[in-house]
């Protein structure tokens, strides 16, 4: 486990449940103290409260990531709490399935405002004061479908495409100003996002995810883990799921037979790329 700096000062966003209370869970273990902010207060607290058992210090912040004043809001009260934050998770984020023309457009919007704005304004809000001290860690989560775009999830991929997109250019440009940046791309695991998810997926789509989701041998608090190692080494990227490197590496090798292959039976590539074994 790669070590953080005793107190690091933590905010972490979606933080109510799946990947974000995992990371409140892995940061609180390496004796972090945590703001957990989340758009459900009562989640968000839960998370609390199971930190706090971990015997680090927590603080709920309810948040709704989609505007700018409650980000910045979210900023002051950390600020308030900690006197200062050493490390931003933007992890909050939503699904919207289904073939291009089906997905409407007041769907786009919500998923553009959560994972795109969401993650924007993360940063921009929280970024400066750490390039001022000179130090600091942003940790985008985005996901390998920011990476390989497979058929059937356009907005969700043209979102985290973008995080992944955004946290390249910030690695290069605040490398020079001590501030780590990493971007968090995993596959399956389980998690509540398929749950409140918009779009038109069918049953079948639903209950390969569902399976994916359960069968994968990495799940939330390995993510976490990685994730925050990742980001103390100055990793860029964190893929932590060996079929997500392994369709990355093809995708990169030969971008047009790798889309040519999702085109033809996009289920299929994936399991056997090892998504469904144990």
């Amino acid at each position: 486990m790669a070590r953080l700096p005793a107190n690091t000062r933590a905010v972490v966003t979606g933080a109510g449940s799946g990947l974000g209370r995992a990371l409140c869970l892995d940061l609180a273990h390496r004796k972090a103290r945590v703001v957990v902010s989340d758009v459900d207060r009562e989640a968000a607290e839960e998370t609390a409260e199971r930190v706090r058992q971990h015997g680090a210090d927590a603080t709920v912040v309810e948040c709704d990531v989609r505007k700018a004043e409650a980000v910045e809001e979210l900023f002051a009260k950390a600020d308030e709490f900690m006197g200062g934050t050493d490390l931003i998770a933007n992890n909050a984020g939503v699904a919207v399935a289904g073939t291009f023309g089906e997905c409407s457009l007041e769907d786009w919007n919500w998923i553009v405002d959560v994972n795109m704005w969401g993650v924007v304004h993360g940063c921009r809000t929280f970024i400066p004061a750490m390039r001022e001290r000179g130090r600091g860690y942003v940790v985008n989560i985005a996901s390998a479908a920011g990476l390989l775009c497979a058929p059937e999830m356009a907005p969700y991929n043209v979102t985290k495409a973008a995080v992944v997109g955004l946290s390249e250019t910030l690695h290069a440009e605040l490398k020079k100003n001590g501030v780590h940046v990493t971007v968090v791309c995993p596959t399956f695991f389980q998690t509540n996002i398929m749950n409140a998810s918009r779009g038109t997926a069918d049953e079948r789509k639903h209950s390969f995810v569902a399976k994916a989701m359960a069968r994968s041998k990495i799940q939330a608090p390995d993510v976490a883990r990685e994730a925050i190692d990742s980001v103390v080494r100055n990793d860029l990227y964190s893929v932590p799921m060996r079929d997500g490197r392994v369709m990355w590496r093809l995708k990169r090798a030969t971008p047009q037979r790798f889309y040519d292959l999702l085109s033809a039976n996009p289920e299929d590539l994936m399991k056997r790329l090892s998504i469904f074994r144990r």
